[in-house]
């Protein structure tokens, strides 16, 4: 059977939700645990409790399943909330959080083996590589781009190119633990060195952007 069905048109039909829930939950555990090439879209069916059919009915088909799955799990952390810039809240406390949530997400197991997946399947298949990227990564940074194009404009901070701003600081937030953990030399920072860490990472922004 193709792992890919024509099915009838759903427009106007009610997705069920938890349904949704359950098959990225089931989507997620497979892909890291079997990785891409191995999981198929039965599978996923399976271990979620529901038919192909309904599967494909809220996933096209198996790369916008990975794409949502990838998706999902950056929202579990940071959702869009997080990049609003609230009425007199100060900037470093939205930072702060922001920071805090990217920490927890980056140093995740399921954040840690998907990275370690993606070194892998990369070098194979381009493509996935780019799905990966344009659902985590990229999301994040466009993301973080657009609030700290809000902050300039307030005059708070000075960040005349928010895109490379926006890089820099997630690039500092993982730094070396993170790159200590994906290579499996290391374990997690305590709480308290990841806040401490988390801090630091802020207060060297904020002095590379305050207006002079």
């Amino acid at each position: 059977m193709s792992d890919n069905p024509l099915l009838p048109n759903a427009l106007g039909r009610p997705k069920d939700m938890a349904k949704r829930q359950s098959i990225l939950d089931a989507a997620k555990s497979l892909f890291l645990n079997k990785g891409y090439a191995s999981t198929s879209m039965d599978a996923v069916a399976n271990l979620a409790g529901v038919s192909k059919l309904t599967v494909y009915s809220h996933f096209t088909d198996k790369e916008t399943l990975f794409s949502s799955a990838i998706l999902a799990k950056c929202s579990e952390q940071l959702p869009e909330l997080f990049f609003e810039l609230p009425s007199g809240v100060p900037v470093e406390t939205v930072l702060l959080n922001i920071g805090r949530g990217f920490q927890t997400l980056i140093n995740s197991e399921e954040s840690v083996n998907l990275h370690r997946l993606m070194v892998t399947l990369g070098s194979q298949d381009p493509k996935l590589s780019q799905i990966f990227f344009e659902a985590g990564p990229e999301r994040l940074v466009h993301e973080m781009e657009g609030l700290l194009s809000k902050i300039h404009q307030t005059g708070a901070l000075c960040i005349e190119r928010p895109h490379y701003a926006a890089e820099h600081f997630f690039c500092m937030l993982k730094g070396s633990p993170n790159f200590r953990l994906l290579y499996g030399y290391g374990g997690l920072l305590t709480p308290q060195e990841a806040d401490a860490h988390v801090q630091e990472v802020v207060s060297v922004f904020m002095r590379a952007y305050r207006p002079a």
